[in-house]
């Protein structure tokens, strides 16, 4: 399989690649500008060489033409007193006369006149002509006219580097000038790539940083210890890095509060069923056992003791019933399986329905149910149904923690755009260490039962759930003299 490079590796190897082809560009450029250079140097050094040579030596003209004699001297001495020009003497209109190239040499028999006479006008050097022994090369040169009775009879056309310079060049350039350029590119290069991957290292040290803190966020022990954020560390605010740093660190608490949020709901499902199985258990056993003992004593018990002892197997049928009942709704609420259907209704009218539910029970136990309306209350919308049943479960609960001859109130104001609903008791209160978890986790474990008595501490968790599908929520207050004092909204039509 093969090694992924690294960040740092992948940028390291393409600024080696853009340093190696930048250094070789940046030769060629070199060597192609040093050579135009030295060309344009040579050429204005020896500009006047051909004009020299035609002033000096208008013998070389004869009525025939161009006079052998006089030409083969002209030529000696040339190459004797600079023998890296080559000398050329050309007709009119470029067709080479005479020349000193050994035979077969030549590559051209005539020569573009055009460059001869630009030089000749004075255009911007280097000009470039061609070169009689190649038939594609150009180089720079040194031209003049032959003139005579007023005409133009031909050129003296000098190469100014002709194969000789050419030749010893090449000899130096392969006896060391290349070389020693190539190590000195290939130095340059070298520190350029030593310095950049120091840069890049420094530039990508918080990025690697942060990779390692990613790789560390992780659970422990299974999923026991949370996970740490990672730190948003210190760096410039607008630097890219460090906005990927905070982003990641806003992320991670995010996961952080959710893991945590996860947690403590699955320990809150795990109470509930402990709670659940608890309650099922105590009406189960005891349903259990009177049936047995019908089934045991069937021949000596009276008609009296064998209905008594039904009607407890019934009662206690009753609560698991009720129980699972108070369960499957839960279930629905909080899964969404109920949704409200909204109406508007009289939340006073309501509160009367269902004192009327609780009258006699109120009665048995000697207690008085209060209504404090206020006057001209508006109407509500949320679903009735579901307020009946928050309702119905709050009176319950107050009827059975009140003492005999308390007072239970419910109390209707207008608050803003809304209608206050306050339920008071007179009984003990909830005990302080379950006020925090009341309306989360079943009560009946923790010694103290909120709604009918058979729904095994569900009941303020259904109220709670019904109450935030309409957008509202339920709170807990001390009572006036004692008591407990729940207290919720409701939005007005």
């Amino acid at each position: 399989m093969r090694r992924r490079l690294s960040l740092t590796q992948r940028l390291s190897a393409l600024v080696a690649l853009l340093l190696i082809v930048c250094g070789a560009a940046s030769m060629a450029l070199q060597m192609r500008a040093g050579d135009l250079q030295a060309q344009e140097a040579i050429q204005r050094l020896s500009l006047n060489l051909a004009r020299q040579i035609a002033d000096n030596n208008q013998r070389v003209l004869s009525p025939d033409g161009f006079d052998a004699n006089a030409v083969n001297g002209l030529f000696g001495m040339l190459m004797q007193v600079n023998p890296s020009v080559e000398v050329y003497l050309l007709h009119a209109d470029g067709r080479i006369a005479a020349h000193a190239a050994a035979p077969g040499r030549l590559r051209r028999e005539r020569v573009d006149v055009q460059p001869l006479q630009a030089l000749w006008d004075g255009a911007r050097l280097p000009v470039l002509g061609d070169d009689p022994r190649s038939a594609q090369a150009r180089k720079v040169f040194s031209a003049a006219p032959l003139i005579s009775d007023g005409r133009v009879h031909g050129w003296v056309y000098v190469v100014l580097i002709g194969e000789a310079h050419e030749n010893l060049v090449r000899e130096l350039i392969g006896d060391g000038v290349l070389r020693a350029t190539l190590w000195s590119m290939l130095l340059v290069i070298a520190l350029g790539l030593v310095t950049a991957f120091i840069a890049l290292r420094w530039i990508t040290r918080p990025l690697r940083e942060l990779t390692a803190d990613v790789r560390g966020f992780e659970t422990k022990d299974g999923g026991a210890v949370p996970p740490q954020p990672i730190p948003t560390g210190e760096g410039p605010p607008h630097d890219d890095i460090h906005q990927l740093r905070h982003a990641f660190s806003q992320m991670t608490r995010r996961i952080v509060e959710q893991w945590q949020a996860l947690s403590l709901r699955d320990q809150e499902r795990r109470e509930m069923v402990a709670n659940i199985s608890h309650d099922l258990r105590t009406p189960l056993t005891s349903l259990h056992g009177y049936l047995e003992t019908l089934r045991l004593k069937d021949d000596t018990l009276s008609p009296a003791d064998r209905r008594r002892y039904l009607d407890i197997a019934l009662g206690q049928s009753r609560k698991v019933g009720t129980l699972a009942q108070s369960l499957f709704e839960l279930a629905r609420l909080e899964h969404g399986g109920i949704k409200p259907n909204r109406e508007t209704f009289s939340i006073t009218e309501l509160v009367q329905d269902v004192f009327q539910k609780f009258e006699l029970a109120a009665e048995a136990r000697q207690q008085r149910l209060v209504a404090d309306l206020a006057d001209s209350l508006p109407r509500v919308q949320a679903d009735l149904g579901m307020i009946e049943r928050v309702l119905t479960n709050l009176l319950h609960n107050a009827i059975q923690h009140s003492p005999a001859g308390g007072v239970i109130t419910v109390r209707l104001r207008h608050h803003h755009q809304a209608v206050e609903v306050t339920v008071l008791d007179q009984g003990p209160g909830v005990p302080e260490g379950l006020r925090a978890v009341l309306f989360t986790r079943p009560a009946a474990r923790d010694g103290w039962r909120y709604g009918p008595e058979v729904a095994g501490g569900l009941g303020l968790l259904i109220v709670r759930r019904i109450l935030q599908l309409h957008g509202s929520d339920i709170a807990l207050d001390d009572g006036e003299g004692g008591g407990a004092t729940f207290r919720f909204l409701l939005a007005v039509n």
